[in-house]
């Protein structure tokens, strides 16, 4: 670990977890390392050509908890180094640019390339837009490096010698910083099939000698994802090295994520379904352009549904095509073929007609930055892209984008093997930022003081199953229980609640969903909080100051541990489970910015005030 840790760690309040002697031989995960597996450099076009110069060196180095610098010219360091991360540029025209821009002969040759590099040579610098004197100044400078976006889909005639030296690069950078026990890389790559948007992030288990044996696969080889897991697929095959697929972006699908026929539109067969969960364990569930659990539309009864919401659903409308009596899709349908919460439970349904769940999978947070700089924090927050790192204009222009987000993983060590292995059964969450521990297990038999051991994973573990598990019905079932401890970040805000968000199919075959508010702080700003009859919980309030972009901790909790059991379980239906925490109300990133740049005005669309939050992979529950 970086020098700097012991230090942190020092002023990091005890937890329950952490104030007693460890027990010998534990063979189970200890260890949460927090990780970024979607981060972008000057290798990804649309990066390079809006002025990203950081490369993936840097991008490592950073991660790692040096300093270097910004492109935009600042010096930047992490306040807290991460565990892990993969730098994943898009795999087209991966590395063009830069080359291009260095008169590679290859690529100036070809009619784009001559194009576009007058082009990229006639834009103005990344600092000159983020220094500008005024706004119309930036918008004039900010527009000029959009134009210059156009570039990343050039035709530059590229051929697999090129794109063998570049993808060699990329494993070797991973490799210059993999670093066992301490800090983990992996290589891998985005592929970017557009539109709709059904992004990937390929991320490998292995290394070199089974890495360089594969190309990145692009958009321009096939923009139906089947196609990539075909590939990924046969890479297994012929080097014995395993990899997956994350999908992301999935609230900007258009309903196309998580359809239940195909990319093509086919039925879903047995073999479809399981090519997809088996490469695709995880999903992204939070990152820079948005939250992608659920929306209003959906979960019309959840208070917290609306969260860093992209994606706009329109009403449905006769088309103006020559039937006329045609109609857009429902938004309702589109909405819930683009987020996760909905997912898992189409994945039930899916399960119950072709014997497979193809919407099996795990959840992790991301960053999506093209800036090469994997930091989240609210109060350090360095953007989207270039132009959208630290500015006094970026909080009037680009208010949309999010703080967000981090995989959290538990394993036994910080080690490639040990990272994937938990990736691939599961044992992941996600969170808008925020370094909150998490802990979940569901089994048969827990019993309410087992909330309150000091180590509760000693008893998850032998009781049940942790998130990402299968909860197996056996010929005692009764009713499960579920063992959920919630820490806060040793130096963030407390915790507001925990939740257990449901879905089920039901013996009709009808599609349910319920939020349980299962443990909350009693402390809120009107006063003692009690759940109501309906399970219903008042808002813990907040304690924001929008003027000095500060809290208190004078409401939440710092740790919420409880032992719940589903009131509404029926052992012939089968349901999944996962587990939300919420924060007190924080500043947003905006209203920091505000009172760094002297704004006259904090933004309030979004919000000026935010609650950050946390979400376990899920738990399964099949009837036998």
């Amino acid at each position: 670990m970086n020098k700097i840790i012991p230090l942190l760690l020092i002023t990091m309040p005890i937890t329950a977890e952490q104030s007693y002697s460890p027990y010998v031989d534990r063979d189970y995960p200890e260890n949460v390392y927090w990780g970024d597996t979607h981060l972008h450099t000057y290798l990804s076009g649309d990066a390079y050509s809006m002025g990203t110069s950081i490369t993936p060196d840097q991008a490592y180095r950073f991660a790692r908890g040096e300093t270097i610098r910004a492109t935009g010219g600042d010096e930047v360091r992490m306040r807290r180094p991460l565990d892990f991360m993969m730098v994943a540029d898009h795999a087209e025209n991966l590395g063009a640019l830069p080359a291009l821009m260095a008169g590679d002969r290859r690529l100036l040759d070809s009619e784009h390339g001559r194009r576009f590099a007058k082009m990229l040579a006639e834009r103005p610098t990344l600092q000159s837009a983020l220094r500008a004197k005024t706004l119309a100044e930036y918008n004039d400078l900010s527009g000029a490096l959009m134009q210059t976006k156009a570039s990343h889909s050039g035709d530059y005639g590229i051929d697999e010698t090129f794109k063998r030296e570049v993808w060699r690069e990329v494993v070797a950078a991973a490799e210059r910083h993999n670093d066992p026990g301490n800090f983990t890389t992996f290589a891998g790559y985005e592929y970017s099939s557009n539109p709709p948007m059904l992004h990937r992030n390929v991320l490998y288990a292995g290394g070199p000698s089974a890495t360089l044996k594969t190309l990145p696969f692009s958009k321009f080889d096939s923009a139906d994802p089947e196609d990539l897991w075909a590939y990924l697929h046969e890479y297994r095959q012929t080097t014995g090295s395993d990899v997956m697929s994350i999908p992301h972006n999935s609230n900007l699908s258009r309903g196309n994520m998580f359809k239940t026929v195909t990319y093509e539109g086919k039925a879903i067969t047995p073999d479809y379904a399981h090519i997809r969960s088996s490469i695709e364990p995880l999903v992204e569930v939070t990152q820079i352009k948005g939250d992608s659990e659920t929306h209003p539309l959906i979960s019309t009864k959840d208070e917290f549904a609306d969260h860093e919401t992209w994606g706009k659903f329109e009403s449905t409308k006769t088309t103006k095509k020559k039937d006329s009596s045609k109609k857009s899709p429902d938004p309702t349908t589109l909405a819930r073929a683009s987020y996760v919460r909905s997912a898992l439970q189409t994945g039930l349904d899916i399960e119950a007609n072709v014997g497979v769940n193809p919407y099996k999978f795990g959840m992790i947070g991301a960053t999506d930055a093209h800036t090469g700089l994997a930091t989240v924090d609210e109060d350090n927050f360095w953007g989207k892209m270039g132009g959208n790192e630290p500015s006094p204009y970026r909080a009037v222009t680009l208010t949309t984008f999010s703080a967000s987000g981090y995989a959290a993983v538990w394993t036994t060590e910080n080690t490639r093997e040990a990272i994937f292995a938990a990736m691939k059964r599961r044992e992941v969450y996600a969170t808008t930022g925020p370094r909150m521990t998490l802990r979940f297990f569901a089994g048969w038999d827990y019993k309410e003081s087992d909330a309150q051991r000091p180590d509760i994973a000693e008893t998850g573990y032998k009781l049940g199953v942790p998130m990402g598990g299968d909860l197996i019905q056996n010929k005692k079932t009764r009713v499960p229980t579920f063992l959920i401890r919630a820490t806060k970040e040793p130096d963030g805000a407390n915790l507001d609640r925990v939740q257990i968000v449901k879905g089920w199919r039901n013996k009709k075959g009808k599609l349910l969903e319920k939020v349980y508010n299962v443990a909350w702080s009693v402390n809120g700003k009107s006063g003692h909080r009690k759940i109501d009859a309906d399970g219903n919980l008042p808002v813990v309030g907040s304690t924001v100051n929008l003027e000095d972009a500060s809290y208190q901790n004078t409401i939440g909790s710092p740790e919420l541990s409880v032992v719940w059991t589903d009131p509404d379980f029926n052992k012939r239906e089968a349901a999944v489970y996962y587990v939300r925490i919420l924060q007190i109300p924080t500043p947003r990133w905006t209203t920091y910015d505000a009172k760094a740049y002297g704004l006259k005005e904090i933004q309030q669309n979004p919000l000026a005030v935010i609650q950050e939050r946390a979400y376990s992979s899920p738990i399964w529950y099949t009837p036998q």
